[in-house]
């Protein structure tokens, strides 16, 4: 019989040979901390526990800050996870520190794998083999707070001039010309990074990098992109690095009129009462390019796991990545199912909140990442240097690109 890890009897709860009903078995689940995600772990937890009575999942989570070195050192010393979530650009990082084992393609065949989810899917693939699944993808879009639009007279951006003019007419400031409320929030360290390098780059005429994963972006459009993003606070003076230290903080306090964020974020914003908040497709360029930024955390299997461990933490994996899961986490974090089936429907599609981020899936890239957190910090750095040291634009951008191709280097020798 041809195993699947979508067939009914996975999630259902039949056994798998290798588990004996006569004797439990617990496996541990490692995520960091993030409220939605631990809440729609719970939900998931229960489900599958409900199904398999002779399997119990305990969850474990750290600070997103700690988590990386913690799953690194628990391998090392061989008490690690049997599932453990991880971000699609840690890969590399964590294949050099032992933390996955490769899926058995007997059990997660990797035709079905690439037939059933989203082409970004293969970022998590190596020589061949993948080493994980995702339950969500994520793509960006711009929120927007209709009252301070409807105050300001004016409508949601479509073109990058239309959101300069629409940030300009929404930013308050007191009389000394301080920002009480920003036009667009300004935070490298939430998604700005990303917008910069797999958006503004391109519609700017560019490429982040080139066909050999090297750093392409020390060019003309690289710097056009840095200087549209910084001159939104030192020409426009629409949004302030630092106001209430994050993007998404001011946004929730009303006190920005637009952000750009992911889908992740959708459940933290629906609590909102303040408000009435919307969202739309990142804005397009005067010639009507378009870009966005694809990604996703992705579930494996720790490399310490092995027999009943092993085939328990199978099943998990199996069902967290099964469309049921997915509605679960969608409903709960707000992320869409990383399935083409379960996400493409046409309640999602006509779905106000969830459609503009379908739609940036379609033309969305993915950034190959060596080391994801070096080179995030990268562009922030590049940025800092620029609004908080009076650096000039060229001369941190070229520091930047310097400083992340050395990253690059290391990681291929």
């Amino acid at each position: 019989m041809r195993k699947r890890f979508t067939l009914a009897s996975l999630v259902a709860g039949i056994s798998f040979m290798a588990l004996s009903s006569a004797q439990a078995v617990e496996i541990e689940y490692w995520q960091y901390v993030f409220e939605t995600r631990v809440n729609a772990m719970d939900q998931l937890i229960s489900n599958f526990e409900a199904a398999n009575p002779d399997i119990t999942v305990k969850q474990v989570t750290f600070p997103y800050a700690d988590y990386q070195t913690k799953v690194i050192a628990s391998q090392a010393g061989g008490n690690g996870p049997d599932v453990l979530q991880f971000f699609y650009g840690w890969l590399d990082k964590f294949q050099q520190g032992g933390v996955l084992q490769p899926l058995d393609s007997a059990m997660f065949p990797t035709a079905e794998i690439e037939s059933d989810f989203f082409p970004i899917v293969s970022a998590i693939k190596r020589d061949g083999a993948y080493y994980g699944l995702p339950t969500a993808v994520r793509s960006l879009a711009l929120f927007y707070n209709k009252k301070l639009l409807d105050e300001a007279g004016v409508t949601p951006p479509t073109t990058l001039d239309e959101l300069v003019d629409v940030a300009t007419k929404t930013t308050k400031t007191d009389g000394g010309g301080n920002i009480l409320s920003e036009g667009l929030t300004m935070d490298m360290a939430g998604q700005d990074h990303q917008w910069w390098r797999e958006v503004l780059v391109r519609q700017m005429g560019g490429e982040p990098y080139d066909a050999d994963g090297n750093v392409a972006y020390d060019s003309d459009a690289g710097l056009k992109a840095l200087n549209f993003y910084t001159d939104l606070q030192t020409v426009h003076k629409v949004g302030l690095t630092g106001f209430m230290d994050e993007g998404q903080a001011a946004f929730k306090a009303g006190l920005a009129a637009m952000t750009i964020d992911g889908t992740f974020r959708l459940g933290a914003f629906r609590p909102i009462t303040d408000f009435e908040w919307g969202v739309v497709e990142l804005p397009a360029n005067a010639e009507g390019v378009r870009s966005n930024y694809a990604s996703y955390f992705a579930n494996g299997i720790g490399s310490s796991a092995t027999g009943e461990k092993k085939a328990a933490a199978e099943k998990f994996l199996a069902y967290i990545s099964s469309a049921e899961a997915m509605q679960v986490w969608l409903n709960v974090v707000g992320e869409l199912p990383a399935r083409r089936e379960a996400a493409l429907t046409e309640a999602n599609l006509a779905d106000p909140i969830y459609a503009p981020f379908l739609k940036g899936l379609e033309y969305a890239h993915t950034t190959t990442f060596v080391d994801e957190s070096a080179q995030r910090q990268g562009a922030i750095d590049m940025v800092n240097r620029v609004l908080l040291e009076n650096q000039d634009p060229k001369a941190s951008l070229d520091q930047a690109a310097a400083a992340e191709q050395a990253i690059i280097d290391a990681a291929k020798n």
